[in-house]
């Protein structure tokens, strides 16, 4: 497997497997401080991105990122399809047909810009913006380090399964969560929770 687009159709083959087992979770989660359709959203919309991919069998990684962002921008509900899809609209235009571990941490980086561009949060307030941050810190101390594709993109996993976990004692400041206020301590970000489950699908899909 190249670091391209076979790791794209990889990545977006097992994300639409993880989304699906993890469907009935991140509704429970959604739940307890959402509207509830979180699960059931991305489900539908990542299943929808592996049709965008899959219909695309020759292009490049750059084309297949843009083609999952308009699938997920059109058939996500609520804030996560406007998020998820500005994020891999950004990381296409970091995409390369063959790429090394500083372009993973940069293709990452560009992910975290377009979700803070679009939602306007910040690391703290109990979003995916608490997964995305670190795993963006991490790639890019592992790149630096002189870390593979591999290896960066497992260091982000990990790092995005620790700052969702970490949402638990988090007061939500933004989204439907922040109605709540001290409430929503004592739950997961089902967001986080969400993108740690595709962060770890990006790594998954090196081996």
């Amino acid at each position: 497997m190249t670091n391209g687009s076979d790791w794209v159709r990889a990545w977006t083959d097992l994300a639409a497997q993880t989304t699906h087992q993890h469907r009935e979770e991140l509704i429970e989660l959604d739940r307890a401080i959402g509207d509830g359709d979180h699960g059931e959203n991305l489900d539908r919309g990542f299943s929808e991105v592996k049709k965008a991919v899959d219909a695309k069998p020759d292009a490049d990684p750059a084309t297949l990122l843009k083609a999952s962002a308009m699938a997920l921008i059109s058939k996500v509900g609520g804030a996560s399809g406007p998020l998820l899809g500005t994020a891999y609209l950004r990381m296409a235009g970091k995409a390369r047909p063959e790429m090394d571990g500083n372009d993973a941490a940069e293709v990452l980086a560009a992910g975290l810009e377009g979700i803070v561009a679009r939602g306007k949060a910040s690391p703290g307030e109990k979003t995916m913006v608490d997964a995305w941050t670190p795993a963006v810190e991490a790639a890019r101390a592992q790149a630096l380090s002189g870390g593979d594709f591999g290896a960066v993109l497992r260091a982000a996993a990990d790092a995005a399964a620790k700052g969702a976990a970490a949402t638990l004692d988090l007061v939500a400041t933004k989204g439907r969560a922040s109605y709540l206020g001290e409430r929503s301590a004592g739950h997961l970000d089902p967001g986080a929770v969400s993108s740690s489950y595709i962060l770890e699908a990006a790594a998954k899909a090196v081996a």
